[in-house]
């Protein structure tokens, strides 16, 4: 073999390697939660993350609404973090059990006496990260004749209640269930 094809069998190779090697870079620099930006509120102490192309609502604080996410065309799907105060020194299951205080959340902050909701609490379960316990929850919810598919996590902090909810409408449930999964999952507070 000649050496001009000698060295073009050389370049051909060597450009391979690089073009395998740049591939598994780039690889390695993909998020394992596509589709989510992150949200970090460090003076309440929390982060969570939050799907793609939501945008931030306006919100009331007075009534224990921190923030709110939708989705700018389905704008009914959205997460949101309330907090609330819990008396001195209590922590998460001083409040009760996964299903009690499941139970408690649906019952006054869901769908509370007179607000023309129903919530029913399908489970509920313990979780801990780090040196904090999470109840995750979840719930279908009947508003104005429409279902609705609810995720929360919940935890104690600072002497504050922590509650990260994400809905979305009953026939979105299917299509948006990881995605909201993974944002419930990661919401965190320090």
């Amino acid at each position: 073999m000649p050496l001009k094809e000698k060295i073009g069998e050389m370049l051909k190779r060597l450009l391979a390697m690089l073009l395998i090697v740049v591939a598994l870079g780039l690889q390695g620099c993909v998020s394992p939660v596509t589709g989510l930006k992150s949200y970090v509120d460090s003076t309440d102490g929390y982060q969570f993350l939050y799907p793609n192309g939501w945008l931030p609502v306006k919100v009331n604080r007075d009534n224990g609404v921190d923030v709110v996410f939708h989705d700018i065309i389905e704008q009914t799907e959205n997460v949101s973090v309330v907090i609330n105060p819990v008396p001195d020194g209590k922590q998460l299951i001083d409040l009760g059990s996964p299903g009690e205080v499941g139970y408690q959340i649906g019952k006054n902050a869901i769908a509370p006496p007179g607000s023309g909701r129903e919530a029913e609490l399908i489970n509920a379960e313990a979780r801990e990260y780090g040196d904090k316990t999470y109840y995750t929850l979840e719930y279908t919810v009947k508003v104005n004749g429409q279902e609705r598919h609810n995720l929360a996590s919940v935890a104690v902090s600072r002497g504050k209640l922590y509650t990260f909810n994400a809905s979305t409408p009953e026939d979105r449930w299917e299509k948006m269930r990881d995605l909201l999964k993974q944002s419930v999952n990661s919401f965190s507070v320090y």
